[in-house]
Parts: structure tokens; sequence; C-alpha cells
């Protein structure tokens, strides 16, 4: 901008206060707006070990696919923006022509290609915490009279199309691993065949050891660690970002190939050799009573009577096991655990995710704690629960069988209006319901959840 020098009457004083003015209310409208997008563009802003609401997207355009053409094909629109919102949570950047990846630089060189684009390949668009957490890579045009950027020469050359995806943001809590990750991956890839090549972002060695196998049921090619690796790889095709529907579901409607979660299912049982597909009323071949496996804790929401839990599931003719999964578990072995039980059991937190190797028709029982959250529980595991074939019930912590009763008297604004609490925002529904609390669950409550539960299960 140019600046021009004026002669400076009497009016200007007056001008230069005004023009102060508007600065000022312009700097304040900044900053609001930062605020906003950085710890308001959800309801309750969340660390990443934590839950958080999520609500089905309606907005989802399910033209998006066409099923037509090669495998691969039906993601590619010329007549579509080279990166789209495919939710209110997913972004996605397609392209096919001479595609050159140059991770390590976070650029991706794109011929023909009509602009410069940027993008984040993770399904939390809404959440800038988790957000902020996530490599952007630049999708850089190259070729023609408009565009003056020198693309690297290619070093390996792939016959098949690339998919960009992160495990960034939130992933590492086994609930974001699956709901932002794993799920919409599956949805979007695996109608290729294994005919991909996965690049992935933020990678952790300890997470991708975990979820290598199955990788390699959705591609043939091992994952090409994308930050870090030094060649710049040629594509034929790319996409970039998975698609969301909903908290560890699909919409059969909106995917390619009409897959659905229990397609996922089906994948997972091959992935981890998992011999159950239906729960029963008597257990696996050679018990003749359910299995009961409780998911442990070690920090807050534990259960501090777990031994005599176990002890009335036993009378209640059960076979119990007890199990604290975490980041470290044995995945294979722990899939298969979790597989063998009819029932499983837990406090509300990432651990019920392992939900998703239950035989169908178990039971999951998840257990609330005390505090108003059942909107918090129905969206992170009831509902996804229907989709995997998982017949859900809740056992409801009341105050006495809460640890809360210890730091708070019966009449205490928290116990009497915890409603009032959600309304101050995430950070004091986790300070005050979730990080404090622990929970001492009455026995015969106990007792009678667990026969109701067996009554869901089918007979041999």
């Amino acid at each position: 901008m140019k600046h021009h020098h004026v002669a400076r009457g009497r009016a200007e004083p007056r001008r230069m206060g005004n023009a102060a003015m508007v600065i000022t209310m312009l700097l304040s409208l900044c900053v609001l707006t930062y605020i906003k997008a950085r710890y308001c563009s959800t309801p309750f802003p969340k660390a990443a070990e934590e839950m958080e609401v999520v609500e089905i997207d309606e907005d989802y355009d399910s033209t998006r696919y066409k099923m037509t053409g090669p495998i691969g094909e039906e993601d590619f629109d010329p007549t579509r923006p080279t990166c789209y919102v495919t939710s209110k949570r997913s972004e996605r950047c397609a392209a096919v022509g001479d595609i050159r990846v140059d991770g390590n630089h976070s650029k991706i060189y794109i011929n023909p290609l009509d602009k410069e684009w940027r993008t984040k390949p993770y399904a939390r668009l809404h959440d800038a915490v988790a957000m902020d957490d996530v490599r952007e890579f630049t999708l850089v045009p190259f070729g023609g009279a408009n565009h003056t950027a020198v693309p690297p020469l290619c070093t390996r050359n792939h016959s098949v199309p690339a998919f960009l995806f992160s495990s960034g943001g939130f992933a590492g809590n086994l609930y974001h691993d699956y709901t932002d990750v794993l799920v919409p991956l599956f949805t979007s890839t695996n109608h290729f065949g294994g005919e991909v090549q996965f690049l992935l972002s933020g990678i952790k060695d300890w997470w991708l050891d975990k979820f290598t196998p199955l990788f390699r049921q959705l591609s043939r090619y091992d994952v090409i660690d994308v930050d870090n690796d030094q060649e710049v790889h040629c594509f034929p095709r790319i996409f970039i970002g998975a698609t969301f529907h909903r908290a560890m579901g699909i919409d059969p409607a909106r995917s390619p190939g009409g897959v659905t979660v229990a397609d996922f299912k089906r994948l997972l049982r091959r992935t981890f050799r998992l011999e159950r597909a239906v729960a029963s009323r008597t257990g696996a071949p050679r018990r003749d009573k359910p299995r009961l496996l409780i998911i442990s804790r070690k920090s807050s929401r534990r259960f501090l009577n777990e031994r005599a839990m176990a002890h009335a599931a036993a009378l209640a003719r059960f076979d119990v096991r007890i199990a604290e999964p975490d980041n470290h578990t044995d995945m294979p072995n722990f899939a298969r655990l979790v597989n063998s039980a009819d029932v499983m059991m837990g406090v509300h937190g990432a651990g019920l995710t392992n939900m998703v190797f239950l035989p169908s028709r178990a039971v999951l029982i998840q257990v609330v704690p005390f505090g108003g959250l059942e909107w918090l529980t129905r969206v992170t595991f009831k509902d996804p629960a229907k989709d995997m074939d998982v017949n859900y019930m809740e056992y409801n912590v009341s105050f006495d069988e809460s640890s809360l009763r210890e730091l708070y008297p019966r009449d205490h604004f928290y116990i009497q209006h915890p409603y009032d609490v959600h309304k101050k925002g995430w950070d004091a529904i986790k300070t005050v319901y979730l990080d404090k609390q622990n929970v001492e669950l009455n026995l015969t409550k106990l007792t009678n959840t667990l026969e109701r539960a067996r009554d869901f299960l089918p007979e041999p």
C-alpha cells in the first residue's frame, strides 16, 4: 500500500482519533475471532485423553462418490474443486495427473492443478485443538504458463494411487484411533482392493506397529512415513484425507461399495484371527457359562471394589476375566481376549472402544459415572454399539456409589445441579465428574444387571 503525505489541518486530530478507534475495534475483533477459532470450535473443548460429543453429520454429500469407472476413479471428478469438505469433520483432496510427493517438505506437486491448496488430512476439522497437532500439506501447481514452481525429480515411481492421512491430533487414544482415523480410513479405501499406497503423517512407531496388521488388510504395500521419507514419490493419482460419517460408524448409503460397520468388523476378525462370530448364553465351545470381561482402569474412574465385583459375577455363574489395556498392550492377544467374552463391562473411557472385537450379539455394559453424563455415553458408545450388532446396557452410578461423596456433601451445587456445571464447558465436566471420580458398585445392583445381560445373549 502506498502512503501519501498530506497537509495537516485543524480536523486532523479528530480524524486521527477516529482512525485509532477503528483500528482498536478491528484488533479486538481479530483477537476474539482467534479465541473463538482456537478454543470455541466445539461446545466442550477437550484434552486428548478424553471423549467428546460427536454428532451425526447430516450435511455429508452422498453424491461425492460416483460408482463407475476403474478402481479409485469414483473418487475423482474433474468438475469438483481439488479440495472439498465431505462432512463437518472431514476434508478430501483428489487429483489425477503428474503427482510428486515431497513429504519431507510437506509439499505435493501436481500437474494439472488450478491453484495452490493447503490441507490437514485428519477427520476432526471442527476441533482446533486436535488440528493444531496435524501437519499441513501444500498442494503446489506446476507446468503451464501461469505456474512457475519447479518440481523435484521423481526418485520412486508408483503405479497405484496414493492415500495420505495422519495419525496426529488425538490419535493414540483408542477411541480417537477408531473414530478419527481407522473407521474413516476403511470407509475411504476398502474399495481399492489393496491396490493403494498409504502415506502416513505424524507417525508414532508404537502406534504404527499396533495397527500395521490392519493396514496390511487394506493395502498390499508397506506404509510410507511421509514426514521423514527422503524420496520423491510419484503417483498417477492421489487422495488426501479420509471421510467421516459418524463416531465409529459408517453410513452404507454414503460409502463406496456400500460398506458397513459389519464389513469393518469382518476386517478386524481377519486381521486379528478372531474365532467367535456370535456370543452365546453358555459361552464359547467347551464352556458352560458366559464370560464376563471387566475393563479395569489405573487412574480416574477406577472400580474401587473390583475383586468383590468379580466374586459376585462368579457367584452369578459368569466366567470372569479382568484386563487393563493401555497403549502398549499386545493388540492381537487382547483382541482375542475381548472376542472370547460374551459380556464386556467398564466405566466410561477409551477402553470400551475394544467392543469392536466383541462377537455379534454380545453385551456391552457401560458404567456411567455420577454427574448427568448420559448424553456423553450415548454418542460415544451407545449409538455405535447398535451398528456393531452389540447389545447395549448402562449401569448408572448413584451418588452413594461414587467417590464424589467423599469430596462434596449431598446438597453441594455439583451434586444437585450437574447440568448447570455442564453449561460451564468441557473443562468443568472433566474436572468435576471424570478426573476426580472413582466408583464402588452396589453388588446386588450389579448382580441384577448381569442377570439382565445374560437374558440378551442368544441361546446356543
